[in-house]
């Protein structure tokens, strides 16, 4: 990956809000995820699945509550599912339950579709290095903490053959080539999903999502119930500095115009229209590694948005007064994650950085009242 990463960072980074190509493309036009070499995973279903039914359109005034916040009737619709009770329920089971086979799926060829003895299943994810299970677990608490429900649900586990839960999967186990006794993580793994594709307000030239009654007036109530959740997705990739989903796109924009059009790298919908924020390994560790290759990316999307959920923006107001984003973090995962201690957590380094990047969404969202206030 670094290696990879070292290379990309010599091509020319050209402006990426031309409508079109500065390069002659290649036949087939390669994103920046294609060149990763990640193969689909399994768990992505590309059936087509009903939408919720919701009314046609959704009528300007209903669209905004006071200066940049989503009304009330938006900010908590469509429910992601992933509430307290049913994330505390699924890693009781994570933890508990005999696994009774490892296939391979889920990513990279490394990590395995795990299944229980109950039938449910997990994505077992084994990184290329512990940073990267470390990051996924990382973010997954960090969404909890924000209030962001959008991320499946995740338990760390310790591989050992000889334990009870392990004892099935011993033959899956020893034919992986992991290294002994690593900790992976198991994700939730969720049924019929679909693509997600960038929605148009942010994907044309001039993108922006902001409280422009006159730019949502011709959006449908689907629509805009994403909207609400991908004003999530933007401001929770900012904190995570993870470059594996949107910010990966802005830089296939350079040798893919159309890339913006195509389905978005880990995020998917589930059939009530909730938005499912998957793979996270990049964010945090990884991600805070490389950033100054990514952060013109995680700007120039920030600058995008000037409308939020009031939930997520009185949390962020809370982690900035507190000056402590880190220790919250560090408490949450810790009170919830049995492997915390033997897993680690952030740097000094990069626990500054965390609060750097939540002062910074801070102050976004202030420049965006003074801009739009009434």
């Amino acid at each position: 990956m670094r290696t990879l990463l070292a290379s990309l960072a010599l091509i020319p980074l050209l402006g990426f809000f031309r409508g079109s190509s500065s390069s002659s493309p290649p036949s087939k036009a390669k994103s920046f995820r294609t060149l990763l070499a990640v193969t689909v995973s399994p768990e992505l279903g590309r059936r087509s699945t009903p939408r919720a039914s919701w009314p046609p359109r959704v009528a300007p005034a209903q669209v905004l509550a006071q200066d940049v916040f989503w009304s009330d009737r938006l900010d908590g619709v469509p429910s992601a599912g992933f509430s307290d009770l049913h994330v505390k329920r699924w890693q009781l089971k994570a933890r508990s339950s005999w696994l009774v086979s490892l296939e391979r799926g889920c990513g990279r060829v490394s990590n395995r579709l795990a299944s229980f003895s109950d039938g449910t299943r997990a994505c077992l994810r084994y990184g290329i290095n512990p940073d990267q299970v470390l990051g996924e677990t990382l973010s997954f608490y960090l969404s909890r903490l924000l209030g962001i429900r959008n991320v499946p649900a995740l338990a760390l586990s310790r591989v050992n053959i000889n334990a009870e839960q392990w004892l099935r999967v011993r033959q899956d186990v020893q034919g992986s080539q992991w290294a002994d006794k690593p900790i992976v993580s198991l994700t939730e793994w969720i049924s019929n999903l679909t693509d997600v594709v960038t929605p148009p307000s942010l994907r044309t030239e001039g993108r922006r999502l902001h409280p422009l009654v006159e730019e949502l007036a011709n959006v449908t109530s689907q629509e805009m119930l994403e909207l609400v959740q991908w004003s999530d997705l933007i401001l929770f990739d900012y904190l995570t500095a993870n470059f594996d989903r949107l910010a990966s796109n802005l830089l296939s924009l350079q040798w893919d115009s159309r890339v913006m059009e195509r389905s978005t790298n880990n995020l998917h919908r589930t059939a009530k229209g909730a938005l499912v924020f998957i793979d996270n390994e990049a964010g945090l560790v990884h991600g805070y590694r490389v950033l100054p290759m990514w952060d013109r990316y995680h700007e120039s999307l920030l600058k995008t948005l000037c409308i939020f959920r009031k939930e997520t923006a009185k949390k962020i107001a809370e982690l900035h007064k507190s000056q402590n984003v880190a220790n919250q973090l560090l408490d949450l995962y810790r009170a919830n994650e049995p492997l915390a201690s033997q897993m680690g957590f952030l740097s000094e380094e990069h626990s500054e950085m965390l609060q750097s990047r939540t002062d910074r969404l801070y102050k976004h969202i202030l420049q965006c009242k003074a801009n739009y206030s009434k």
